[in-house]
Formats: C-alpha cells, structure tokens, sequence
C-alpha cells in the first residue's frame, strides 16, 4: 500500500492489527495535531513529548473502540476530536495527580454573568497562548478544559473532584482576567 493510498479506516485496521509501518504512520500524521493539545496543558517540550506518548500508547489500545457512523468526509475530524479528548484526558490526569488536592481560593457569590470575549482579527494565536499563559494554573486548566476541549462543568467537576459550581466561578474568573489582561495590552499599544 502506498501512503496516498491509505485512507484513515485503512490506517486504522492497521493499527488494530499491530502492522508497525500503519502505527509509525499514525504516529507522524497526528503527532502535530496532538503537540498542540498537549502544549495546552503543559509547556514544557519534554513533558508534552511524554504525553503524547503516552497519548499514542492508549490511542493504540483503544483503536478498536473507535466508531463512527456519520458521513465519510467527517470521519477524520470526528477521529482528531476522540484522540485529542484521549490526550487531554491523560493532560488532566497528569495534573491531578501532581496535585492531589486543588486549593481554590474563597468562592464568594461573585457576578456569575458570562464574560464574552470577541478577538479581533489583529490578535494572533500565539498573542491568544500568551494571554492564556498569563491565567492562573487552575483558571488555565479548566478553561482549556471548557473552551477548548469542550468538557460540560460536570465533566470538569468529576475530572477535578470539585462542585460543579467552582468550575463555572473559576472559568467566568478567567475570562474576566483574559480581558482585563487583553485590554492592558491593547491600552499599552
């Protein structure tokens, strides 16, 4: 089989049957993708490298419990969502597992109302990581968790082992920093 030959569900077969060149090939086409969601969660190279191994390592096991049943041109799309899920699945584990316990500051009954944020054209995606950069760890995880990777509060708050309800303080928490942040700069200019 030729590389331009091999579609996704035959790359995948392959896996499942433990043809090396077939998981070599996954390995490289979506070690990219993966880099991104795994430099959301941690910033160091040889920490997000081990992630993503061990992202593949699962992703590997698991292959035969991908389904998808929707039309053939979204498959891939609806294959890169299941691994990056995978990915920052193991992300968030990680984390949770360095911090046995998240210390969340006093929770008062602050404004709850959502903080919406409209990024102009002008700001780059690095300028938008920089200002993600610049959140507090738990503000940064869940809202990666929330806005990015698309976790419900629920979701979060089982992952997490908090209320629900300190999930949504500490993702409105962060998006009134990423604005005020976002305004600093932009008054600085």
């Amino acid at each position: 089989m030729r590389n331009k030959e091999l579609t996704l569900e035959k790359l995948i077969e392959g896996c499942i049957k433990k043809d090396f060149r077939s998981e070599e090939l996954l390995y490289k086409t979506y070690f990219g993708y993966l880099s991104g969601v795994a430099y959301r969660y941690t910033k160091e190279r040889n920490e997000s490298v081990e992630l993503i191994n061990d992202s593949f390592v699962r992703i590997f096991k698991k292959l035969d419990s991908f389904a998808f049943n929707g039309p053939p041109d979204e498959k891939q799309k609806a294959f890169k969502g299941w691994i990056g899920r995978i990915t920052a699945n193991i992300a968030i584990d990680r984390i949770r597992a360095k911090r046995s316990i998240i210390y969340l500051e006093d929770i008062t009954n602050e404004s709850k109302a959502d903080i919406g944020i409209e990024a102009p054209d002008s700001l780059s995606y690095k300028d938008i990581l920089a200002l993600i950069d610049c959140l507090p760890q738990v503000q940064q995880l869940i809202f990666n968790m929330h806005e990015i990777e698309g976790f419900s509060h629920e979701e979060i708050a089982v992952k997490l082992n908090v209320p629900a309800s300190t999930s949504r303080v500490y993702l409105t928490r962060a998006k009134a920093k990423l604005a005020a942040l976002y305004n600093r700069n932009e008054h600085a200019r």
